[in-house]
C-alpha cells in the first residue's frame, strides 16, 4: 500500500467505517471512493477503529468481528487506497456528537475535501448521526459527498451482520459469495491429543481465534502456514478443517483441526491461516478408528478436490 498521506498534510478523499469483514458493499464504497479520489488528483483515504465501538459502548452485545484488525487493513489495502488510518477507539471519540465529529475528526483532523458513505453510514454518539444528517452538513459546509447505494445478494444487502449469521450457521461458501475475499481463520499451533498422526492424518490444532467461528462440522479450506519473515513468498496448502468437540472420544471442548493436505514438518507455535471454501458435512461421533480413518480419508480426498476446482493454492 502507498502511504501518500498523513494527518493535516493535506486534503483528501475519506470514508470512514468500521469496514469488518470487507464485504462486496464496503468493496462498493472503495471503488468509488478511489473514481472520485482519480478524479481529484486527491488520496484516498480509510478511517477506521480498533477495536469496534459496541466493545465500549456495549461490551456485552458486542459482535464478533469477522477480521483482524491487520486483515481488515490487508484487504482494504488489496483494494487500492492509499492509507488505511486505525484509530484507536477510545471513550472520549465515541462520546463526540455528531456534530462534533463532522467537524472535529471528517473536517479539522482528516481535511476531508470528498467524503464517501454507504446508505446505511451512522455517526457520532449512540449512533445518533445517519447519512441524511451528513449530508445536510456537507451541504452546509460545501463539501462533496457520495452516497454509496447497497450491493444486493439474493435480494437482500449485503452487510457484516448477514456476513456474521451465514459464516456462524456454517454456510462458509454462501458467505464467500458476499465478501471481497475468503473467508479466514488466523490461530496459533498448540499441541492437541495427537491421535491424528498415527492414523495417517495429523493435525494442527489451533488456538487463540479471536473471529468468527464456523459452525460445527468439517470443512474444505486452503491454509498457509504464517511467516513473518517472507509472508510475501508463503505456499498455500489444501486443507481438511473440523470445528467442534471430538465427540467420539467423549470430549466436550471446541477444537479447531487443520491437516493441511501433503504438508511435513513441525508447526507447534506457528500462526496457520485458514482460508474457507465449502462445509463437507456435520460433526459424526464414530464407533471405532477405524470408522473415523475411513471417514477422514473420504474428507481429506473431498477437501484436496474441493481445493482444487476452487484454484486457492
Amino acid at each position: 500500500m502507498t502511504n501518500r498521506w498523513t494527518p493535516h498534510a493535506s486534503a483528501c478523499a475519506v470514508t470512514v467505517g468500521n469496514f469488518d469483514g470487507v464485504h462486496l458493499g464496503h468493496a462498493e464504497i472503495i471503488g468509488r471512493l478511489l473514481a472520485v479520489a482519480q478524479q481529484q488528483d486527491l488520496p484516498a483515504v480509510v478511517f477506521t477503529f480498533d477495536p469496534h465501538p459496541a466493545t465500549i459502548v456495549r461490551p456485552h452485545a458486542a459482535p464478533i468481528q469477522l477480521t483482524t484488525p491487520a486483515r481488515r487493513t490487508e484487504l482494504l489495502a488489496a483494494l487500492g487506497v492509499d492509507a488505511v488510518l486505525v484509530q484507536p477507539t477510545e471513550k472520549l471519540l465515541i462520546e463526540l456528537e455528531a456534530g462534533e465529529f463532522y467537524a472535529d475528526i471528517l473536517r479539522a483532523r482528516l481535511q476531508a475535501a470528498v467524503l464517501v458513505e454507504g446508505f446505511d453510514f451512522r455517526f457520532g454518539a449512540n449512533r445518533s448521526g445517519d447519512i441524511h444528517l451528513l449530508q445536510l452538513l456537507c451541504k452546509a459546509d460545501g463539501l462533496q459527498l457520495e452516497k454509496v447505494a447497497p450491493v444486493m445478494v439474493d435480494g437482500l444487502p449485503v452487510s457484516s451482520s448477514r456476513i456474521r449469521a451465514l459464516i456462524g450457521a456454517g454456510h462458509v461458501s454462501e458467505a464467500r459469495q458476499m465478501l471481497a475475499a475468503p473467508y479466514r481463520l488466523t490461530g496459533t499451533v498448540v499441541e492437541g491429543a495427537k491421535r491424528g498422526g498415527p492414523i495417517g492424518f495429523p493435525t494442527a490444532n489451533l488456538a487463540a481465534i479471536p473471529t468468527v467461528l464456523p459452525a460445527h462440522g468439517v470443512y474444505a479450506a486452503c491454509a498457509a502456514v504464517v511467516d513473518q519473515q517472507s509472508s510475501h513468498q508463503r505456499r498455500m496448502w489444501p486443507a481438511a478443517v473440523h470445528i467442534g468437540p471430538n465427540i467420539s472420544f467423549g470430549e466436550a471442548a471446541i477444537t479447531v483441526e487443520v491437516h493441511l493436505i501433503g504438508f511435513s514438518g513441525n508447526l507447534y507455535d506457528k500462526n496457520i491461516d485458514v482460508d474457507f471454501i465449502q462445509r463437507l458435512r456435520d460433526t459424526q461421533k464414530f464407533a471405532s478408528v477405524g470408522q473415523l480413518q475411513v471417514q477422514l480419508a473420504i474428507d481429506v480426498s473431498q477437501a484436496a478436490q474441493v481445493a482444487v476446482a476452487a484454484n486457492c493454492f
